[in-house]
């Protein structure tokens, strides 16, 4: 995957305009562009400093904010060797996420695509999310056209496949199979501006890649997504409401902590899950406007303060 990178473009324009190759105009214009261009890379650098806070703030995903420094060390010493005039490498960034539901994946697949954007590894940045339905035709031939439409969406972008081991499970007769070898040429035909990330359970996943021999080897990222502890779900619940501008008391915290750990020794797939959190604190929000409705003088700590007894399980 080529970097964008504007630095480098005056002495070219120049050269190119001695050597009588462009017009004084084009080279005018060209020049102005270009200045553009590193204004914005400036103020991109606030920007990508802003989405990097943003994923530092994500509860655990200690892997994933690794290695995004990583490839952001890795831009910038591409970049220092470039200017040296030594070789470069390209970045082959296809990823798999294994992990449970509601672990984060979705969401840190759309905040890497912002990211890699500011760092000048993608033209967009914008994620195209699918799943088997969306790439699987009903006839001979209409696979691959699902596919090759998606592609082209998601250039200068992510390809998201959720649940991406599905494609492998309907046996020889299915058309699972042509889905992933259109995917493969997908992935080689717009290796430099398209990253694809397939998703899925841990297990699931591993089955899915030793299906294909060569499909592991094109997917060089693996990033495993663990489920959350109970205190790890807590501080999920404080931030969502905190975004709100709401608060949790004492008694709400309490309570939030009682029905998680309950859940997590009923269901472990989704114990560790920050829907079930987000789905509580939800609800806990529309039970406090139905008290405070009741209420005749409500003050300002009153409409922020989600008490324990709007925290409920309801039907989760």
């Amino acid at each position: 995957m080529k970097l964008i990178n504007p630095y480098n473009e005056f002495s070219r324009i120049l050269t190119r305009f001695e050597n009588g190759r462009i017009s004084t105009e084009d080279a005018i214009q060209k020049i102005t562009m270009n200045s553009k261009s590193i204004v914005d890379d400036r103020n991109k650098g606030e920007t990508l400093e802003a989405l990097i806070n943003e994923l530092d703030q994500m509860v655990g995903l200690e892997m994933i904010k690794k290695f995004v420094r990583e490839v952001y060390a890795y831009i910038d010493i591409q970049k220092k060797r470039r200017d040296e005039q030594l070789l470069t490498d390209s970045l082959v960034m296809h990823m798999i996420f294994k992990g449970n539901p509601g672990t984060g994946k979705t969401t840190v697949a759309r905040l890497l695509g912002k990211i890699f954007l500011e760092m000048g590894v993608l033209e967009k940045g914008h994620l195209i999310e699918v799943e088997r339905a969306d790439l699987v035709g009903e006839y001979i031939g209409h696979t691959a056209v699902k596919v090759r439409d998606h592609i082209r969406k998601a250039i200068g972008g992510i390809l998201f496949i959720d649940e991406a081991y599905s494609l492998a499970r309907g046996g020889e007769k299915d058309f699972g199979k042509e889905a992933i070898d259109a995917l493969v040429k997908g992935m080689e035909d717009y290796k430099d501006n398209l990253i694809l990330i397939l998703a899925g359970y841990h297990d699931e996943m591993e089955i899915f890649l030793k299906s294909n021999p060569g499909l592991k080897s094109r997917f060089p990222i693996h990033i495993d997504f663990p489920d959350y502890e109970l205190d790890d779900l807590i501080q999920i619940g404080e931030l969502m409401v905190e975004k709100r501008e709401y608060k949790l008391s004492m008694s709400a915290k309490a309570k939030l902590a009682k029905i998680v750990t309950k859940k997590r020794l009923e269901d472990r797939v989704l114990s560790g899950n920050a829907r079930l959190v987000r789905n509580i604190i939800e609800r806990a929000i529309r039970k406090q406007a139905v008290r405070l409705q009741k209420v005749s003088s409500v003050s300002k700590d009153d409409l922020i303060t989600i008490r324990g007894e709007d925290i409920t399980e309801g039907d989760l």
